[in-house]
């Protein structure tokens, strides 16, 4: 061994465990075989030898990773045990590849990103399944992890072992060598079980008991049989569990291996699984940085909303409210058709990103003529920056003469800028009010924004509820009341349907007056929440999304908080060749749906994609 492995590099200044403690979600890189696989690096000759011979193109991969957002990288070192090499001759360079393979890893990490020394399985069959002590098996994995501290790993990385004695043999041989953080994962088959046959209750189990500090699962039939999988791993351990699936199920395309899962699918999978207890997400072979990348941001916007708890909802003594003396018949047209019974339907509109106003007033005049009752105006959806929805409202209403409903976000505003934009909304004529918490601007083109939430949801129906009856939030009068009908959103397919269901009650509790559900694709799950809604009585309009295209589709699946798109709209959507039978095919799955659930609601919120206004009004 040449001198300089004897030199460790600076570790990573940021503490694993610490993230691991406070219960961080963290993003691991993916498959760097199936890249160097893609790269021209076939299977003929070891991957890990590369370490030597073509250290760029193993440092642009890792590189390349961590610009997607990975927050941990693996060692090109999967292979590098003496066994496995000795396949290629290469058992001499045992030392100088594992080294290498961390060094080029540490040195693409900046010390921003933590660095994980791969261990894979040897290769061999050990006791009691074949000749290889338990013992020499310990020493091999023990070498190899010597080698890899030398180059300046952070933690271990133990993927896709099938054999519970060996990967056990590969964390008393990292645990005898010093306390580096362990991250553990079987290999499993599309029931969860290793690929011995070992059941996931217990192999887990014994992860844990052996002293890894995360414990989990890789490889498999792709994302969805992990999120099973998790429920099963839930129950037999309290460490931090990991999920690294392949790319779904590859096949053979002209001699190679292709993987099938889009980057989509997998965001929507990283998305499912921290919001279902994963703390560690990653992928397997077939995993690219697009995947990646598209992962980072599914993460992105779930933490952010994960992090968004708001206490404030009861900012207001009911003692001191007097119910409002304007009827709701009287409050807006909106409001009126709502309170006699008749069925509304209104049409969703982004404002504009700059000050050109024309095209949403010649949609929304186009709304007009075709009987639409009203324009719903987003509040920076997706935390975004546009034009002020209440600025966008008025100057609908003036220019076109058609009422619109204001979406109003807590996320930018304190109370006190709150309760000035609502008496300036009902001042300017505003009569129809969404209430809702707003998006995290972590979810947007802006991350570093900062959110304020002095109130959500509920405190603002609230609030708007003390207005209606005349009273400021200090409880003094205001002279004349507003008379705003108030709406408030809803969410039949929330991963936490309990909590929305009852955060739907306080709103209720707090005035709300009808509800905007979040696109629905499924009718299923809208009957349920409707069946729950029905005991509160007040009217639910079903938001309606026709879909314009696959990439449509897939965006509206992965990226958009709160949208379940289910698998069977999807294949339907992907089994059209052109552009124009996505088209037809998205506006056909539209109207289905429209008439199983059109009985059963009191109105329906069309979106436009794109402002298409004529595509969405197809559905009329």
């Amino acid at each position: 061994m040449t001198d300089h492995l004897n030199k460790t590099p600076q570790r990573c200044c940021r503490s694993f465990r610490k993230s691991l403690a406070d219960g961080d979600c963290i993003l691991l890189g993916g498959s760097t075989g199936s890249l160097l696989y893609e790269k021209g690096i076939f299977i003929n000759r070891s991957f890990d030898e590369v370490n030597l011979s073509q250290p760029d193109l193993v440092s642009k991969i890792h590189s390349d990773f961590i610009s997607a957002g990975a927050q941990i990288i693996g060692t090109n070192t999967w292979g590098a045990n003496s066994f496995k090499l000795k396949a290629f001759g290469l058992e001499n360079k045992f030392l100088e590849i594992n080294f290498a393979g961390a060094a080029l890893a540490r040195k693409a990490a900046h010390n921003q990103t933590w660095v994980a020394g791969t261990l894979g399985p040897l290769g061999v069959r050990i006791e009691p399944w074949g000749p290889t002590s338990l013992d020499e098996a310990r020493d091999v994995f023990k070498a190899q992890a010597e080698a890899l501290i030398k180059g300046g790993v952070d933690l271990f990385i133990m993927e896709s072992f099938a054999d519970l004695y060996e990967i056990q043999q590969a964390i008393r041989a990292v645990r005898e060598l010093g306390d580096l953080p362990i991250i553990a994962m079987m290999s499993v088959n599309e029931e969860g079980q290793s690929l011995y046959g070992t059941e996931p209750e217990w192999y887990i189990r014994k992860l844990d008991e052996w002293g890894a500090d995360v414990v989990g699962a890789d490889g498999g039939n792709g994302p969805t049989p992990m999120l099973e999988l998790l429920k099963k791993f839930k129950t037999s351990t309290k460490k931090p569990i990991i999920l690294c699936p392949n790319a779904g199920q590859p096949r053979m395309v002209d001699g190679r291996l292709i993987y099938m899962a889009s980057p989509e699918y997998m965001g929507e999978f990283a998305r499912q699984a921290f919001l279902k207890g994963a703390r560690l997400l990653g992928g397997s072979s077939g995993t690219s940085p697009a995947h990646i990348k598209i992962m980072a941001g599914a993460l992105r916007q779930a933490k952010a909303f994960d992090q968004v708890e708001i206490k404030h909802h009861e900012i207001i003594d009911h003692t001191l409210v007097h119910p409002t003396t304007v009827p709701r018949v009287q409050q807006s047209n909106w409001a009126k058709k709502i309170a006699d019974g008749e069925f509304v339907v209104c049409m969703e509109l982004l404002p504009p990103k700059g000050l050109e106003t024309e095209k949403i007033i010649e949609r929304s005049e186009i709304c007009k003529k075709h009987g639409i009752d009203a324009i719903n105006i987003p509040d920076g959806p997706r935390a975004s920056a546009r034009m002020s929805s209440l600025a966008t409202a008025c100057i609908i209403e003036r220019e076109v003469g058609i009422e619109s409903i204001l979406h109003y976000a807590c996320r930018d505003r304190n109370l006190l800028g709150i309760q000035s934009d609502l008496l300036g909304a009902s001042g300017l004529g505003i009569k129809n009010i969404l209430c809702i918490t707003g998006d995290p601007p972590k979810m947007g083109p802006y991350p570093n924004a900062t959110a304020v939430f002095d109130i959500d949801a509920i405190g603002l129906v609230n609030m708007v509820t003390r207005l209606n009856s005349g009273y400021d939030l200090g409880g003094s009068s205001i002279g004349r009341h507003t008379s705003m009908s108030v709406g408030v959103g809803a969410n039949p397919v929330a991963i936490d349907l309990e909590k929305e269901k009852s955060r739907f009650r306080y709103k209720v509790e707090a005035g709300a007056e009808w509800a905007i559900t979040q696109p629905v694709f499924d009718s299923e799950s809208l009957f349920r929440f409707l069946e729950f809604s029905s005991q509160f009585k007040i009217p639910i309009i079903a938001g309606i999304w026709p879909l314009k295209s696959i990439r449509n589709a897939e965006f509206m699946a992965n990226e958009v908080p709160g949208v379940f798109i289910p698998n069977k709209v999807l294949e339907r959507m992907r089994k059209c060749k052109t552009a124009e039978e996505q088209t037809q095919e998205g506006i056909l799955i539209a109207r289905e749906l429209i008439e199983e659930i059109k009985s059963s609601v009191q109105g329906l919120q069309i979106s436009a994609p794109l402002g298409m206004v004529d595509f969405a009004l197809k559905l009329l």
